[in-house]
């Protein structure tokens, strides 16, 4: 009877290495399929991000790694974040500088100027210090504007609507994930685009018509 007993856990002992076989196959498998399909949406749409040269109408003018860039990578990107600078008059390098410095806790991917210039400031696949919890998986623009209204000029808001629309390509997006910091945190940024419903949803339209 003890025989029998001992020579049936012998053989339970010996069953399990077919199942330990199985698992081994089994993440061989997965591995493969990952790097055969590139991994998933999220790591397709940083590699999109990674690969893609930046339009010729961009200045790309990267500010050091430090406080306000934190050089950390996002984990996905799923949404565009307009902001508005704050500070009426300044230019876009004016406000890329003032992220550069040492103590600067912010930042943002770019800075669209007075004239429509378009300066970056953070690689694509990097998280800017904009947007608070939704700084993980969006892209931010830090849009200037003239007067204390927080109104973008006409060159600044053609500019960020080719901009906008262009990310939004990039990462198969529409307009309907252009959002605002007020639409993340409830802060009233940016400014004009808040107070003026009508004018926030003109843009999403615009970002829309050019995606067309």
């Amino acid at each position: 009877m003890r025989r029998g007993l001992r020579f049936h856990r012998r053989r339970r002992r010996r069953s399990a290495a077919p199942t330990v076989l199985l698992v081994l196959v089994g993440v061989a498998l997965l591995l493969f399929w990952v790097w055969l399909f590139g991994g998933s949406p999220a790591d397709k749409r940083l590699k999109q991000l990674e690969e893609t040269p930046l339009p010729s109408w961009v200045d790309s003018r990267l500010i050091p790694v430090g406080n306000a860039r934190s050089g950390r990578r996002l984990e996905d990107f799923s949404a565009v974040v307009i902001h508005y600078v704050g500070n009426p008059g300044t230019t876009a390098i004016n406000n890329r500088n003032y992220f550069a410095k040492e103590d600067t806790t912010v930042s943002s991917h770019f800075v669209v100027g007075l004239e429509g210039e378009v300066v970056q400031c953070l690689p694509l696949w990097e998280r800017s210090a904009a947007s608070n919890h939704r700084n993980r998986d969006t892209v931010s623009i830090e849009v200037c504007h003239p007067d204390a209204s927080g109104e973008f000029t006409p060159l600044t808001y053609s500019s960020l609507i080719r901009l906008t629309a262009w990310l939004c390509e990039l990462g198969g997006l529409d307009e309907e994930d252009v959002i605002r910091h007020y639409d993340v945190t409830g802060k009233e940024c940016p400014l004009y685009y808040v107070r003026h419903e009508e004018a926030w949803q003109q843009l999403r339209t615009d970002v829309a018509a050019r995606l067309d």
